[in-house]
């Protein structure tokens, strides 16, 4: 069976995209505020939100890893794009795109010859604003299967839902769930965050032009995954 691991990294598109009208949803609990520094407190935290919804948001990265053979491809929208892809190490290709609508064709291409796909909180955050962005794009979406039933592994293999057991123990149970980092940490799995960059930071790089910066961001998450996958899938799996 072909597994394929993968990441999204996301950059709030720009408020002026949205009209008045869209613009005063997305801010209204923040006007229900009486005190104009509680406003703007809770403005700003809306804003730092917009990172986590397709329809304020784009997908500038994707990151992806054969679980099995090691090698994989990184493509990332980048002002370079017509660069020819270069690779980078160990099997990995870093491509650059010239725009999300061609990394998201790109990436349904490569996900429509994978029988699984491993991913860590995809069922709640990747794979959703994938279909979304594709819808909203008009791409084609290779593989419509990734949100099926729930207590399954394929094809699609949440790790963030197998380390919980689905959410058995709720938030402060024995199964309580954690982040990536503290997973990895906890397993000895090298953390994505060890180089000082975090999805935080993705706004921020993009407007630098780092953008080869957040494509090796995006692999490293990958990488970890895949090495905690392998933890599962050697220890675990198969508890019911």
């Amino acid at each position: 069976m072909a597994r394929l691991v993968f990441d999204i990294e996301t950059s709030a598109l720009p408020l002026e995209q949205f009209d008045e009208s869209q613009q005063e949803y997305l801010f209204r609990d923040a006007e229900r505020l009486p005190e104009e520094s509680d406003r703007a407190r809770r403005r700003a935290e809306i804003s730092q939100q917009f990172n986590l919804w397709p329809f304020t948001a784009q997908i500038v990265c994707i990151a992806m890893v054969n679980a099995d053979s090691g090698k994989g491809q990184v493509l990332y929208q980048a002002d370079d794009f017509e660069e020819e892809s270069e690779g980078g190490g160990e099997g990995i290709e870093f491509a650059p795109q010239v725009d999300e609508m061609e990394l998201l064709t790109a990436f349904w291409d490569v996900a429509k010859r994978y029988d699984q796909i491993v991913t860590f909180n995809g069922r709640g955050f990747d794979v959703p604003f994938l279909y979304l962005r594709s819808a909203l794009l008009n791409v084609p979406i290779t593989r419509k299967d990734w949100l099926g039933y729930r207590y399954q592994t394929d094809p699609h293999c949440d790790l963030a839902e197998q380390f919980t057991f689905y959410n058995v123990s709720g938030r402060e149970g024995a199964a309580r769930r954690f982040n990536l980092d503290f997973y990895c940490k906890a397993f000895g799995i090298p953390s994505p965050k060890a180089h000082g960059v975090t999805g935080s930071d993705v706004n921020d790089l993009l407007a630098d032009g780092r953008y080869r910066e957040i494509a090796e961001y995006c692999l490293r998450d990958v990488e970890a995954t895949v090495q905690l996958y392998q933890v599962w899938r050697d220890r675990l799996a198969g508890i019911k």
